[in-house]
């Protein structure tokens, strides 16, 4: 059988977007341990399209910096255009470029340093996904918040992990940011708080919370972390 010219191009442009493709770390929460100092942690979650990485320390806990924006990928690159950074109003940086090697399904970042990130278990649940905050509820038809507002608060639930961070995308202001560990199962919904940027004592905290998906909103009902009663509506983001 004959193969034309046109055909082996596609075919050999084909096995090349197969090998960057697979070549890329695959959706997931990567989490790397800075031996220089053990109870510092780096956490990274990776989407198809948005990346996020947090670092913080345990014993006694300490917030320490969180980023994130969406992404693109290439064989040994990854490239972020922020959406918000913790430590702007210091260093102003917008877009942050990483060199990245695979090591079976770990893979070492290059940062201010090299840092092998190995994945999580994947823990899928129902509310696994992107959300922002549309309103308080109940909803009765009031004006809410979404992706064509500045001002952001996002959700980010994977693997068994949870994170809220608010902030400006015109402005780059942070207003801060909170995360753990999470289970949703059967309109039960509990998080464990491993950092706050707003207060280091809520760390360890356990909240258990109830919620519904109605539509294409998530209702979020309990008490906050000061024990004051709290209605939310999220809406998945697209």
């Amino acid at each position: 059988m004959r193969i034309s010219v046109g055909s082996l191009s596609f075919l050999l442009f084909a096995l090349l977007l197969h090998t960057a493709l697979f070549a890329q770390p695959a959706p997931r929460v990567y989490d790397a341990r800075n031996t220089d100092h053990p109870n510092r942690h780096q956490e990274i979650k990776l989407s198809e399209r948005y990346f996020v990485l947090t670092e913080y320390e345990s014993d006694p806990a300490n917030f320490i910096r969180t980023l994130g924006g969406f992404y693109s990928a290439d064989t040994d690159s990854l490239h972020v255009s922020l959406e918000f950074n913790s430590n702007f109003a210091n260093d102003s940086i917008q877009e942050v470029h990483y060199k990245y090697e695979r090591s079976g399904d770990s893979f070492i970042l290059n940062g201010d340093k090299a840092y092998l990130f190995s994945p999580d278990t994947k823990k899928p649940q129902a509310l696994d996904g992107s959300w922002l905050f549309a309103t308080r509820g109940p909803d009765t038809g009031q004006e809410r918040r979404g992706n064509e507002t500045p001002r952001k608060t996002l959700k980010l639930l994977q693997d068994g992990h949870f994170q809220w961070i608010a902030y400006n995308t015109e402005t780059m202001q942070f207003f801060g940011t909170g995360g753990g560990l999470y289970t949703a199962v059967d309109g039960s919904y509990t998080e464990i708080i491993h950092y706050f940027s707003r207060d280091n004592t809520r760390v360890g905290a356990v909240l258990d919370f109830t919620y519904e998906i109605v539509g294409d909103d998530w209702h979020h009902t309990g008490k906050n972390s000061k024990g004051e009663p709290l209605y939310e509506i999220w809406a998945r983001r697209e």
